[in-house]
């Protein structure tokens, strides 16, 4: 595991962000974070940096920072409407920061984007606890997702019209194994390999734990409208636990050589297909 390389504009990887990069958000997603050596892809290399597969800390304090300010508010003033300006001011505040550094806003532009439907949520209930509603219902879809894609499911076809059917191959079908081996020359031929899709199950598993402790955790703090414990795990149990999924996701992954390539891929790093890149999108879970 190499030391964590500090953070530089010129390599900024972009957490993800998708819509559900958010203070709300379940926390970083493996395979939305899936891009390039950031985020899930960091477990594509021979190597493992911890800085490189958390976003570097720019990325860290954009994910975590309007939580925290959002936290700190509600919990001092008592006022939802300055705590969600004061989320949404901290969020708009790296958009700036990007722009005047001649770097690429759109990281920190769905932070905001997704700040700003947290902050939505929260204002039409006037619940505070409902800025973080968001990210546990992503945390369930996520860990529901990924169960179904470790089930083992028979064969079967699906109609296209016109007398066409698609045939779909007996699962499982792990999320794992589809976006990381996208991101090799593997494609699908993982499927054919037992000790490959035995990995890929397993790794999967492995995010699925993640989502479901998050839901543990969360889950009665919210039912309970405990805020200020609920956003502290909110960030605690994002990128900590992010980082540390993407560590053994590495050290199982690359303990197998890949489909196809057991001559040539001795140490079985699983390295990523050379040009294969993916921008990370992240949130803190």
């Amino acid at each position: 595991m190499t030391p964590a390389t500090p953070d530089r504009g010129a390599r900024e990887p972009r957490e993800d962000r998708a819509a559900d990069v958010t203070a709300g958000a379940p926390g970083p997603d493996p395979v939305t974070a899936a891009q390039g050596r950031s985020g899930l892809a960091a477990a594509l290399g021979p190597d493992f940096s911890v800085s490189e597969a958390l976003g570097g800390p720019r990325g860290v304090a954009e994910v975590a920072l309007p939580s925290v300010v959002f936290v700190v508010v509600v919990s001092l003033l008592q006022d939802l409407r300055t705590a969600i300006y004061a989320a949404l001011a901290a969020s708009a505040l790296f958009v700036v920061l990007r722009l005047l550094a001649r770097s690429s806003p759109s990281q920190a532009l769905s932070g905001l984007l997704g700040v700003a439907v947290c902050a939505l949520v929260a204002s039409r209930t006037g619940e505070a606890r409902d800025f973080f509603a968001l990210g546990l219902l992503v945390n369930v879809v996520y860990a529901g997702a990924y169960l179904v894609s470790t089930l083992r499911t028979p064969a079967f076809s699906v109609p296209l019209g016109r007398g066409r059917r698609l045939r779909v191959p007996r699962g499982p079908w792990p999320v794992l194994g589809l976006v990381l081996g996208l991101l090799t020359d593997e494609r699908l031929a993982w499927k054919d390999d037992p000790r490959r899709l035995r990995v890929y199950v397993q790794v999967t598993w492995v995010w699925i734990a993640v989502f479901a402790l998050r839901l543990l955790v969360q889950g009665p703090l919210y039912l309970a409208d405990q805020v200020a414990a609920l956003g502290t795990a909110r960030v605690v149990m994002g990128f900590p636990l992010f980082g540390l999924a993407a560590y053994v996701t590495w050290v199982l992954v690359r303990g197998v050589p890949r489909a196809g390539h057991h001559g040539e891929d001795r140490d079985g790093d699983g390295g990523p297909a050379p040009g294969a890149t993916a921008e990370p999108q992240r949130h803190e879970g």
